[in-house]
């Protein structure tokens, strides 16, 4: 089977590069390698999602599919009295987060490699945030809103970012179907932004 960012231990060379960026206002230094996700630097949905989250400074987040950090890390200065929880199936990707963290200083976080929720089960969270791995598949993208949905907190929020030829309307419709709400953030170059609610 060929590698993909979303295998649990890529086999690619390492490839290992350092990326200077600015998201919300906060200076970050990224080191990224082969066999993971937007190894060239933060890709463009995950700069829309970035723009627009709206966390509380105490928030208890959780960034699903976490690749080398640029949500998770962001989403840690935004709610810097809270705490975010990261998760990637990839190894690969998980030291990198752990890697940027420190290199950005960055301590309120926890990085665990996780298939999908395994690791994190027993915890909740007031927002939950994805830029989902679509090559994965409609099933593992839903499972990831299904099982998201029972680990948010009354009044949490589900954030996520999906192209609109890669899945949009059928992620809106699931979303709809397991909250009641959704509402679309932004559209920004066929890049919708949903945030549903978990009401109760």
């Amino acid at each position: 089977m060929a590698d993909h960012y979303y295998s649990r231990t890529p086999g690619v060379e390492h490839n290992r590069r350092t990326h200077q960026d600015e998201l919300r206002g906060f200076r970050f230094q990224y080191v990224t390698d082969a066999g993971v996700f937007s190894k060239t630097g933060i890709d463009y949905g995950s700069r829309v999602l970035i723009e627009v989250l709206e966390l509380n400074k105490q928030d208890q987040v959780l960034d699903v599919g976490c690749g080398y950090g640029p949500i998770g890390l962001t989403a840690a200065r935004l709610a810097d009295q809270g705490h975010v929880t990261m998760i990637d199936i990839n190894e690969r990707a998980v030291e990198l987060a752990r890697e940027n963290a420190r290199l950005n200083g960055i301590h309120n976080v926890t990085i665990v490699q996780s298939d999908i929720y395994e690791a994190v089960r027993d915890q909740r969270f007031d927002a939950i945030v994805t830029n989902p791995p679509i090559r994965a598949g409609k099933a593992v993208v839903h499972r990831i809103f299904e099982e998201g949905y029972q680990l948010l907190q009354p009044g949490g929020s589900m954030w996520v970012v999906i192209q609109k030829k890669q899945g949009a309307p059928s992620a809106e419709a699931k979303l709809l179907e397991l909250f009641g709400n959704v509402d679309e953030v932004t559209k920004d170059k066929g890049y919708r932004i949903f945030r549903a609610v978990r009401e109760s």
